[in-house]
């Protein structure tokens, strides 16, 4: 019985992790129709600085193009935009001395 239920909890995580593959997949190949060359370069570059970051960029850009919102390539300075409305804000720190 506790066979059976590893089994089937193995089977399930399977069928999970090939979606997510599938997912991906088809994140990839928009992302690939939407972004010049130079832009999926900076993606690419910003999801192994910022992998939480970029994945939120990717799936705006993926949204974006599903609802038609996409009218052209997108070149990699739409790109600095869009990040630069994404990322964060840094503090300025300024340090004034008497």
């Amino acid at each position: 019985r506790k066979l059976a239920e590893l089994q089937a909890q193995k089977a399930q995580q399977d069928a999970l992790q090939k979606e997510q593959e599938h997912i991906d997949e088809q994140k990839g190949l928009i992302l690939r129709k939407i972004l010049t060359k130079e832009a999926l370069e900076r993606l690419g570059n910003l999801s192994l600085a910022y992998p939480e970051l970029a994945s939120s960029v990717e799936n705006q850009l993926v949204m974006l193009y599903q609802s038609g919102r996409v009218q052209r390539e997108i070149d990699d300075e739409t790109l600095k935009k869009l990040l630069q409305q994404v990322a964060p804000r840094a503090k300025d720190i300024k340090i004034t001395r008497k």
